[in-house]
C-alpha cells in the first residue's frame, strides 16, 4: 500500500496557488491532485463555504485523500472534468490548477516503468485500468506508428531509425521490460548522452500510452466553457509540446493558426495572461529535481 510519505514537494507550489488568486468562498479544481501539496495549499487559502474538486487517475493517490467536507477527490482522467463537475452539481468554477507530467511517487515506483534508473515491465500507465501499455507500443505498434511516436513525442531526429532496430528486434522476442528495450536500442545510446536520449525515448512512449497531448487539448477546450469570467487557469508544463499547445490556447484560445479577425483586424479571444512565464528558481531546483524543466503560466477568462 502506498502512502502519504511516498510523494514528493510540489512544484513552484506558492507560484501556482497565487496564480488561481484564490477566494475564501469560491470553488477550485486540482487536475492533478497526486501527493496533494498544491491542493492542500489551496484548501488553507479557503473559507468554510470555499471548496475544492480534485481529480486524479491514479489509484495510489487516492491514499492522500485530504479529510475535509469541503474536499473532493474524484479518480477519474481530467479529460473528462466537465462531465465529472456536473454530475457533481458544479456548473462553473473560479480557478483551475494543473501539474502536467508524471508525479515523483510515479518516478520512484520502479514497477510502473517510467524511470530510465530501474529495470521493470514495460508498462507506463498512469491509471492501471488503461488497457494500452508501454509493452503494447514496443511491440504492436507498426514502424510507421513507432516512427511517428518517437518523432514527434520525443523530438528525436533518428526516430525512424529506431522504429527499425525495435521491429527487427522482436521479430525474435518480444521486448518486455525497459533493460531490454536499452539494449535493443544500445546502437543510439553513446555514454556521454544516454540519458538524455533514454528520457527522450520514454517520455515519446509515455505520452502516446496516456495519450497525454489528446487529453491536455481535450482539457484546456472544457476549461474555457467552466471557469467563470474572471476565473484563473494555472498550468505547470515540463516540455515543449505542451508548454506550446499550453501558451497558444492561452494567447488565442486554440492550437494551431490565428484568430478569425473582424474588418477592422481586432480579434477576441477567450484569455488573457495574467503573469510572464515564471519558472523555478536555482534554490527550488536544487531541493527538487523534478522542477528543472518546469514552466508556469496563468491565464484569466474574460
Amino acid at each position: 500500500m502506498m502512502t502519504k510519505m511516498e510523494y514528493h514537494n510540489p512544484v513552484l507550489l506558492k507560484e501556482t496557488v497565487d496564480g488561481l488568486n484564490v477566494k475564501p468562498n469560491g470553488v477550485y479544481v486540482d487536475v492533478t491532485f497526486g501527493g496533494g501539496g498544491h491542493s492542500k495549499e489551496i484548501m488553507s487559502r479557503l473559507g468554510e463555504n470555499g471548496k475544492l474538486v480534485a481529480f486524479d487517475q491514479d489509484e495510489d493517490a487516492l491514499q492522500n485523500a485530504i479529510n475535509d467536507e469541503r474536499f473532493l477527490l474524484i479518480n477519474e482522467n481530467f479529460r473528462n472534468i466537465k462531465r465529472f463537475l456536473r454530475f457533481h452539481g458544479i456548473k462553473q468554477v473560479d480557478g483551475v490548477l494543473a501539474d502536467l507530467g508524471v508525479s515523483s511517487h510515479q518516478f520512484d515506483v520502479a514497477e510502473r516503468g517510467f524511470s530510465t534508473r530501474f529495470d521493470a515491465e514495460l508498462d507506463m500507465r498512469m491509471s492501471k485500468r488503461d488497457s494500452l501499455s508501454a509493452f503494447h507500443v514496443v511491440n504492436d505498434y507498426d514502424e510507421k506508428d513507432l516512427k511517428r511516436v518517437l518523432f514527434q513525442y520525443g523530438e528525436l531526429k533518428n526516430g525512424g531509425a529506431m522504429a527499425n532496430v525495435i521491429v527487427s528486434a522482436r521479430k525474435e522476442k518480444q521486448i518486455r521490460n525497459t533493460e531490454q528495450l536499452k539494449q535493443v536500442l544500445a546502437k543510439f545510446l553513446p555514454a556521454h548522452k544516454s540519458n538524455k536520449i533514454l528520457a527522450q525515448i520514454y517520455q515519446a512512449i509515455r505520452i502516446e500510452v496516456n495519450q497525454e497531448i489528446e487529453v491536455l487539448k481535450e482539457f484546456l477546450e472544457q476549461c474555457n466553457e467552466i471557469l467563470k469570467p474572471g476565473g484563473r487557469l494555472s498550468v505547470i508544463s515540463y516540455h515543449s509540446l505542451e508548454d506550446r499547445l499550453v501558451k497558444r490556447f492561452m494567447r488565442n484560445g486554440m492550437f494551431n493558426g490565428e484568430p478569425e479577425r473582424d474588418m477592422f483586424g481586432r480579434f477576441e479571444v477567450p484569455f488573457k495572461f495574467v503573469e510572464k512565464l515564471i519558472v523555478p528558481t536555482e534554490a527550488e531546483i536544487a531541493t527538487n529535481n523534478r522542477a528543472r524543466s518546469a514552466k508556469l503560466r496563468v491565464a484569466e477568462k474574460l
